[in-house]
């Protein structure tokens, strides 16, 4: 169901507005500063019956509304990304897949614990190995409770041991609920010291790269996982591997 509430009241709250909107018709002689009791009462009906003669017009209007909200919020967005270009995809403390001197550059929100992120977990590796010349930014963006920051952290702190890839890819393919315990298991079998691992979790570099991606994520109101940005485009919720090849040669041809 369209979640239609907010914008009918909002059109609801309106109608005084309207009504007083279709005395402008009236003959310039028959127009007043003001309108009296029984004048604002016959207006108001005379909207009120025709809403309820024609209730179409309202969801055309919540339906013009959400249009309207839908290209501001899209074009905000935009002014964010290119805001924050620099940040969203070169903070060296990203973990990069791919060619890291590709010529085009996409950029995953992911958290570990996101049944949609591991459902296109196979059409990303597929799309970094079908093109050559993809630099792919992963953003650590743990929102689904504390064992999705155990994981992420996990993940982050690997990065010094370089199994980070071998280690985010096993998360990934996990299914079913994280804890310490599922964590520490998938990291000992890529190869990970477990015991230096949690040692390295701690680490005020880990905690200071998740606090900056969830501060960029609210910059560019990403408000769950997964979200992709595909050059001067913000994607949110799972796609296909069609769809990212498509925006990825939109972004490489925009340059």
């Amino acid at each position: 169901m369209r979640p239609v509430l907010p914008y009918l009241r909002s059109a609801l709250l309106a109608l005084p507005v309207a009504a007083l909107a279709l005395s402008a018709a009236a003959p310039a002689h028959a127009q007043s500063a003001s309108f009296d009791g029984n004048q604002k009462a016959a207006i108001e009906k005379i909207v009120r019956d025709y809403l309820m003669e024609h209730p179409e017009v309202i969801l055309q209007a919540v339906d013009a509304m959400q249009e309207r909200q839908k290209a501001a919020e899209a074009e905000q967005a935009r002014k964010a990304l290119v805001e924050n270009r620099q940040e969203l995809t070169r903070n060296p403390a990203d973990p990069v897949a791919g060619n890291p001197q590709g010529d085009v550059t996409v950029v995953e929100f992911f958290d570990y614990q996101c049944g949609y992120c591991k459902a296109v977990q196979a059409d990303t590796q597929a799309l970094i190995k079908g093109d050559p010349k993809l630099r792919f930014v992963l953003k650590e963006f743990p929102i689904l409770g504390p064992a999705s920051l155990l994981a992420s952290k996990a993940a982050l702190a690997s990065r010094a041991q370089g199994k980070y890839m071998e280690f985010h890819n096993a998360l990934m393919a996990h299914r079913g609920q994280l804890d310490e315990a599922v964590v520490m298991r998938l990291a000992k079998s890529v190869g990970l010291d477990t015991d230096r691992l949690k040692k390295d979790m701690e680490s005020p570099d880990v905690l200071k790269v998740i606090a900056a991606n969830q501060a960029l994520a609210e910059k560019l109101n990403i408000r769950g996982t997964p979200a992709f940005v595909f050059g001067d485009e913000l994607v949110p919720g799972a796609i296909k591997l069609d769809d990212m090849k498509r925006l990825t040669d939109a972004a490489r041809a925009k340059g």
